[in-house]
């Protein structure tokens, strides 16, 4: 993990912090804030959060991103921010995931600088090679199940997340749809996690949830 935001982890590192991803949405926050959920998830073994909150105004996506960039730096678990470079920027986040409608790979990269953690999504063998040739340190691809929490998610084949991971020597976490149930369904596609949203926060036990996702995520990767 990460001592300190200028030291850049190592790819052995970031490779095992991607093997349960925590996306964040508040539309399930319910009588809880979304701080308390993240440290719910962490504490039921998330080991990597990102913050993805598309209904913020700027200043209350930089202070939620803040107060939980904290806690996970307390926990030894690496954040990032979705989409918003110039916050992350600011605020020191450990990094950035970009989609393919956002800033380019390479100006992310040249923005943050060389040791922030960058995360592409992909669909494609194409775009998983150019967003690693441009600086990715991981690819998030997906939907590789039919999902609810993203409104344009395009399904995405396992032959094709298969094909993917071996075309880049970045790791390749999996997302969209994944739940306890389907996990096992991405066994022997090459990834190094999955990353979910409603899997975590939309369940009303989130630390049991995590657990078990996690359990399952591990018999996945590790065979």
């Amino acid at each position: 993990m990460r001592s300190d935001e200028h030291s850049k982890i190592s790819r052995e590192d970031l490779q095992k912090a991607l093997l349960l991803y925590a996306v964040t949405d508040r539309r399930w926050t319910g009588d809880k804030n979304l701080y308390q959920q993240v440290e719910e998830a962490i504490e039921g073994g998330a080991t990597f959060i990102q913050l993805r909150e598309k209904n913020l105004s700027e200043s209350a996506f930089e202070k939620e991103a803040v107060a939980i960039q904290e806690l996970c730096r307390k926990r030894g678990v690496p954040f990032v921010v979705n989409d918003n470079v110039v916050i992350a920027k600011r605020m020191g986040a450990d990094g950035v995931h970009v989609g393919q409608s956002d800033m380019e790979a390479g100006d992310v990269r040249a923005l943050l600088g060389p040791d922030a953690i960058l995360g592409v999504s992909a669909q494609t063998v194409e775009q998983a090679k150019l967003a690693e040739a441009r600086g990715a340190d991981y690819l998030g691809v997906g939907a590789v199940f039919p999902t609810g929490s993203k409104d344009d998610a395009v399904e995405v084949p396992h032959e094709t997340l298969k094909a993917i991971c071996e075309a880049v020597s970045i790791p390749v976490v999996a997302i969209g749809g994944i739940s306890d149930e389907n996990v096992q369904d991405l066994k022997g596609s090459g990834i190094c996690g999955i990353a979910v949203i409603s899997a975590i926060f939309g369940q009303k036990d989130i630390k049991k949830a995590t657990e078990k996702l996690l359990a399952k995520t591990k018999e996945t990767i590790e065979g």
